[in-house]
């Protein structure tokens, strides 16, 4: 395996030419070939805009990243056209287990899954590299994607009508200009530095080691947490199976370390050896060690410059919300900014891709805290507090929601969004505007298959016409069950499968209103 600047490569890419001149120019330029990035220029490259990538390297990195994807990630995938392989590679899952000391037995096991029949999995484990091999498969199939390897942003200006970036390459440099620019360009974000912007939050005194190593050793598909395992006494440890015998072993270090120490084979394989056996046999793959941070810039919104993914928020790994939290912006912004670009809306619409990717990065960031402070007691009181939880919860079903070992990614709802029209019936189940849609059987095939990407109406007996940019899909049996949907009633979906009103009985008229609404116009204020 090659490195290059210290970094495993997965792919070469090799250098994209420098365009001739000193200007050039964009509808749209993203800032970052990861998988945020990626996913970004797929969905608005699908929807038949003119996208320009940049990315500061010139391959696809073969490293220690993200591998655990929600099922919401995999619902995003799956509307972009990439998720067939990445299911067909990943290893699936949905038990999560949790130990606590010595006992083989897990004092408490949970299913990310709990609604069955739905097309995808709750989670896969599948390294990120291939995640951007099947994004960036996606993107060179369209021409109207342009990504640039090896181009590297070193100025930014922000414009009235855009944006302005100053990039070099091997071989010399030009200016280019956007009318939008989207950061995707990770926690160490260019965009976000050149233009003096920063996160806000915690960072917390702890430090972690990943062991990503390959064996052969056959164990379940399932998650694995331990508290104060008798291999790493008085702190934590978690074991997760990729794909390619691949195997990601985490354990929790403690603060005051020597970092560059502690990545040393000499130092990481009695870690290892203790976890799984002197018995067992494997290989090298990946050592590193990090720190949490639970952080997020003041606004994602710039003017007409938008910030995705780790550019803009960071969490703890535990819990898996890095990567899933970048998709969920990038489904967020893909059909506002679809909808700018068309002129069917104006800039204002961006505005509540702030609000509501903000209140996910709040949500994520919740989480993530509570879940590092359950793992990383730092007090007498709240040590004795956990112990107290994992006591409990090994015979008292009441205790084990108490359990922190990472409240995993799932989907956030928006309750106040601007977006969505408030219910005027009274509703006792189904899905709320602001809330996802949850897939079910439907027709032969799934019914986020056939929502797909556009703003759909789903109704029972529905006998009005539609407003133009509206598909009606009937639903039945369980489908319009989870939807609450009974005869004669309707629900309308944004582009992103989430609920933007819901009603009893509607009119024509009633969905005229809530398409405004939801397109950021204010006609249903009435």
């Amino acid at each position: 395996m090659a490195n290059v600047q210290g970094i495993p490569v997965y792919k070469e890419m090799g250098a994209s030419p420098t365009p001739q001149g000193t200007q050039d120019g964009t509808r749209v330029v993203i800032v970052g070939a990861g998988p945020v990035g990626l996913a970004m220029a797929l969905d608005l490259g699908r929807r038949g805009h003119e996208v320009t990538v940049l990315n500061r390297l010139d391959f696809v990195a073969h490293c220690s990243k993200a591998i655990c994807f929600s099922k919401r990630s995999l619902d995003i995938l799956d509307r972009l056209g990439v998720c067939d392989p990445a299911v067909e590679k990943g290893v699936t899952w949905n038990v999560g287990k949790v130990f606590w000391g010595a006992g083989d037995d897990p004092i408490y096991q949970f299913d990310m899954l709990p609604v069955k029949g739905q097309k995808r999995p709750g989670f896969i484990n599948i390294q990120q590299y291939y995640i951007e091999e099947y994004l960036l498969n996606g993107c060179r199939a369209l021409p109207n994607v342009d990504i640039r390897w090896g181009h590297r942003v070193d100025a930014v200006s922000s414009l009235n009508d855009g944006a302005e970036l100053s990039v070099s390459t091997e071989t010399g440099g030009y200016t280019l200009r956007a009318e939008w620019l989207i950061a995707c360009d990770g926690s160490r974000s260019t965009v976000r530095e050149k233009l003096g912007l920063d996160f806000e939050g915690r960072v917390f005194e702890d430090n972690f080691l990943i062991a990503d190593i390959r064996m052969k050793h056959e164990m379940p598909s399932e998650r694995w947490f331990w508290f104060d395992p008798p291999f790493n006494p008085g702190k934590s440890a978690l074991m997760h199976k990729q794909p390619d015998d691949v195997w990601r072993l985490d354990f929790q270090l403690g603060w005051n370390i020597d970092r560059e120490a502690a990545i040393r084979p000499e130092n990481v394989e009695p870690f290892i050896r203790a976890m799984l056996g002197e018995g067992v046999d494997f290989e090298r793959e990946w050592y590193s060690v990090y720190t949490f941070q639970c952080r997020r810039m003041a606004r994602f919104v710039h003017g007409r410059i938008i910030f995705a993914g780790d550019a803009a928020h960071l969490v703890s790994p535990f819990g898996a919300r890095g990567c899933n939290g970048g998709f969920a912006d990038i489904d967020n912004l893909g059909w506002k900014l679809d909808l700018v670009l068309r002129g069917e809306a104006d800039d204002s619409l961006i505005e509540t891709y702030n609000d509501e990717a903000v209140a996910t990065a709040d949500e994520n960031i919740l989480n993530s805290t509570r879940s590092t402070d359950f793992l990383t007691p730092k007090s007498t009181a709240s040590q004795a507090l956990r112990d107290a939880v994992l006591e409990l919860a090994q015979d008292h079903a009441f205790a084990r929601p108490f359990v922190n070992s990472g409240r995993l990614s799932t989907p956030v709802a928006y309750p106040a969004s601007s977006l969505s029209t408030p219910d005027r019936d009274e509703w006792r189940e189904g899905a709320a505007p602001g809330t996802p849609v949850l897939d079910a059987p439907h027709a032969g095939g799934w019914l986020l298959e056939r929502i797909g990407g556009d703003f759909v109406l789903l109704a029972r007996d529905w006998h009005h016409e539609l407003p133009r940019g509206v598909r009606l899909v009937e639903v039945d049996g369980l489908a319009a069950e989870r939807l609450g949907l009974t005869g004669g009633a309707a629900a309308l979906v944004r582009p992103d499968q989430y609920v933007a009103a819901r009603w009893k009985s509607a009119s024509p008229a009633d969905i005229e209103a809530a398409l405004a609404r939801a397109k950021g116009g204010t006609a249903c204020l009435h």
